[in-house]
């Protein structure tokens, strides 16, 4: 089981804008993505900028809890794990936080890998080893029948935010990236494809088949166990890439995974 924890927040100042909005720091494997299986230190920041009502981390986007941790003390409880030497930064959305750059420079210096996990909504320049970016398609927005609340009060919002062409362009010209797809089913794939062609358009980089990854939607084994072979298919029949939801595989949908 991995190991779970959150640094001392008690001389944390809220409005110390060297501070973070921490939901939980834990040292696991990438379960996503082309290092699934590497052990990594995760530090989720909360708050989100969507509201995709499959969200596997609700506790940073629908009802964001967490901790204020100074830069020091997230570079502390990473550097405690000393086994690791890639970080995740995630969410929630980790760059809708000024701050977040400033970890990922104080990571850099350190030597660390930092892998970031984004919607693909916001670009910052920062020293980013990977840029992991999952746009979210049309499938995800919160309509009243899918909204966890049930209310559907973001779904306009979340629709008219949700894909940002200039922000992926810019993430994918810059840094190291992979385009990552959650996928709940075949409906979904004409989408891409169209969403591709606007990327690979506005974009100077190549972005090759090899770099979108169609991973299943599901947070638990059971959810998983009635999607993963259809997106599977999917992937063979467009050439594209399909990732694990690894941690889900290993520990279902424990906290701290």
């Amino acid at each position: 089981m991995p190991v779970n924890s959150i640094a001392d927040t008690s001389n944390a100042n809220p409005d110390d804008a060297a501070t973070l909005p921490v939901n939980e720091c834990f040292y696991s494997l990438q379960g996503e993505g082309t290092l699934a299986g590497v052990p990594s230190v995760f530090v989720r920041t909360s708050g989100c900028n969507l509201r995709c009502w499959f969200c596997d981390s609700y506790h940073t986007s629908w009802e964001p809890t967490h901790g204020q941790l100074t830069i020091d003390d997230v570079v502390a409880e990473v550097e405690s794990h000393e086994k690791a030497d890639h970080v995740v930064l995630t969410g929630g959305e980790p760059l809708i936080h000024e701050q977040s750059v400033d970890l990922l420079e104080r990571l850099d210096k350190l030597g660390y890998h930092t892998t970031v996990e984004t919607n693909g909504t916001i670009y910052r320049d920062a020293p980013i080893d990977l840029a992991s970016i999952s746009p979210k398609l049309a499938s995800s927005t919160p309509t009243p029948e899918k909204d966890p609340k049930g209310d559907g009060e973001w779904a306009d919002r979340h629709e008219e935010r949700r894909i940002d062409i200039n922000a992926l362009a810019d993430l994918v010209d810059t840094y190291d990236s992979q385009l990552k797809f959650v996928v709940t089913g075949e409906d979904d794939l004409p989408e891409i494809e169209s969403l591709l062609t606007r990327v690979r358009d506005a974009t100077a980089t190549t972005v090759a088949d090899s770099d979108v990854l169609l991973m299943p939607e599901g947070v638990t084994r059971e959810q998983l166990d009635g999607s993963r072979n259809t997106v599977a298919e999917l992937a063979m029949e467009y050439g594209y890439r399909y990732t694990p939801r690894l941690h889900v595989d290993l520990w279902n949908d424990a906290p701290g995974t």
